[in-house]
């Protein structure tokens, strides 16, 4: 099957995508539905999801280009309409792509944005900022005979860039208040507002002035706004699909099977349908692979400080122990020493499900490639000896298993348990011990298989190759030979006596203190 459509990868203007004839999964129901409902909205979803094309798509609308939305939903929508596609006057502010590490970056951006629209509708360039827009928005409303358009883009960039640095945090959050409280004390002029970020800042003007915002980040109605569905994959990208998977000598069924556990999984309402993340969906599509996308600019350091400096265990990420309210969800406070509710926003946790009795959220890694690149971020900061490439690494290790080489398997775990940091006020060994043998042996699980279970009556982590069986039992301040005797007297290895593979039971033991895998008993 021949593919003419080009993929919009990473595009952000919705003009671009449709003069260009670039694919597009039709969302401007949407639109008719904000549009039809309350004049001023917030919306939150993770980074590189649609956020910009949505707001692009929002401009070109109120600008009334009709020409752009012919064959879309929303025209047939918009002809029950007395007067439809008029233009409106549009501030569309948009805070991707700058640098705000300077103390007076946000002001110069607000300034430069402002004398553009100054060109057309006259100010003073010399007065405060808050002066000159409202300004801009009586003026625009006076000139044009229709009240003003404010969208605002990755609003949170300025706020989210520095984190760590107070000062400057407080500096960019005054600058807000002072601007954008304009936006409800000029309620008159304004006929649609709408804000889209990562995250939802509290104590920022924006949300705690402006209490006439729509938060519809939790609305089961929008829970799709951005993103891709299956329906949209299988309706949109079909020849994509079937490319990638001839590419890949698969079926088409095996195909999507690999996209879904690599790229979707978003849920942003209990039990609504997910959403594959755009940005690594049409790359897998354009690369014919199933690479980490997602992941290329890393995680963000803050984040992994985060985790660590609570201590919390790693393991917590899969085992459905993870959970928020729906205010901590949609609004964040640095201070909150909980992770939890960034992880959300940023788009590394999502919906698993939602306890109807307690009110509250459980959280959870939505697919693979957030899952493993997650972990390989957080790998680093309890060992430094996990650096990719150091002959210590998931890799080398993978490598060792694979071959059957237990001292090898040995040597690794070793080091990396060498390798943790230790200081009189840090975290007990045991949190350690913890987290980085289920951060390794999850990783594992990309290349082989492997459990690793906690309860009683089951080995520590049972791991599996074409050629080999390992079966892990881990003690703390006690003898391997204790580690072993348990994987007999349980009867760990009873399920693989009929295998062909050779099966290793291996007894570790670690030593508190000294933060060393001290024995390995190998049988």
């Amino acid at each position: 099957m021949k593919n003419n459509k080009r993929l919009p990868i990473g595009m952000q203007s919705f003009a671009k995508l449709r003069e260009g004839g670039y694919a597009y999964a039709d969302k401007t129901r949407y639109i008719y539905e904000l549009v039809s409902g309350s004049q001023q909205y917030f919306l939150s979803r993770p980074r590189r999801f649609g956020k910009s094309l949505f707001l692009s798509t929002l401009k070109a609308y109120w600008e009334g280009r009709k020409e752009l939305f012919e064959g879309l939903e929303i025209a047939e929508l918009e002809a029950q309409r007395d007067n439809p596609w008029q233009p409106y006057p549009v501030f569309y502010f948009d805070f991707n792509g700058k640098n705000y590490q300077q103390d007076t970056a946000l002001e110069s951006i607000l300034d430069k944005m402002l004398r553009q629209w100054e060109n057309t509708y006259g100010g003073d360039a010399s007065r405060p900022l808050e002066e000159r827009f409202q300004y801009l928005l009586t003026a625009a409303a006076q000139k044009t005979g229709r009240r003003c358009v404010v969208l605002v883009d990755e609003y949170d960039k300025p706020l989210l860039e520095v984190l760590g640095n107070a000062a400057l945090e407080e500096h960019n959050k005054a600058v807000f208040k002072g601007f954008f409280g304009t936006l409800k004390s000029y309620d008159d002029y304004l006929q649609f507002v709408f804000i889209a970020g990562v995250t939802k800042f509290s104590k920022v003007s924006i949300f705690s002035d402006l209490n006439q915002l729509r938060d519809i980040s939790l609305s089961e109605k929008f829970t799709d706004i951005c993103g891709i569905t299956e329906e949209e994959l299988n309706d949109c990208f079909s020849a994509e699909i079937t490319a990638l998977a001839q590419h890949k000598h698969i079926s088409p069924d095996e195909c999507l099977l690999a996209l879904k556990k690599n790229y979707d999984g978003y849920h942003f309402f209990p039990h609504a349908k997910g959403v594959y993340n755009p940005f690594s969906l049409l790359n897998a599509l354009a690369d014919k692979s199933f690479n980490a996308y997602w992941f290329s600019t890393g995680t963000p350091t803050f984040l992994v400080q985060r985790v660590r400096e609570i201590k919390l265990s790693a393991n917590r990420f899969t085992d459905s122990t993870l959970y928020a309210t729906g205010d901590s969800l949609t609004d964040y406070r640095y201070e909150n020493p909980d992770p939890i509710p960034l992880l959300y926003q940023t788009g590394y946790l999502t919906i698993w499900d939602y306890d109807e009795r307690r009110h509250r959220y459980i959280l959870g890694f939505p697919n693979e490639e957030v899952k493993y690149g997650f972990l390989k971020s957080l790998l680093p900061a309890y060992t430094p000896a996990a650096i990719s490439n150091s002959g210590t690494d998931i890799f080398a290790l993978d490598d060792c298993l694979e071959s059957g080489n237990t001292e090898g398997t040995r040597d690794i775990l070793t080091a990396l348990f060498a390798g943790i940091p230790y200081t009189t006020n840090d975290a007990p060994f045991e949190h350690y011990f913890q987290s980085v043998l289920y951060i390794v042996f999850t990783l594992l699980g990309q290349f082989v298989k492997c459990e690793v279970h906690s309860s009683r009556g089951r080995a520590d982590c049972i791991l599996e190759t074409d050629d080999f069986v390992y079966i892990f039992e881990f003690k703390v301040d006690k003898p391997a030979a204790e580690a072993l005797a348990q994987i007999e007297d349980k009867g760990y290895a009873l399920p693989y006596q009929a295998d062909k593979r050779r099966i290793f039971m291996i007894g570790v033991g670690f030593d508190s203190e000294m933060r060393t895998l001290k024995e390995w008993l190998v049988k």
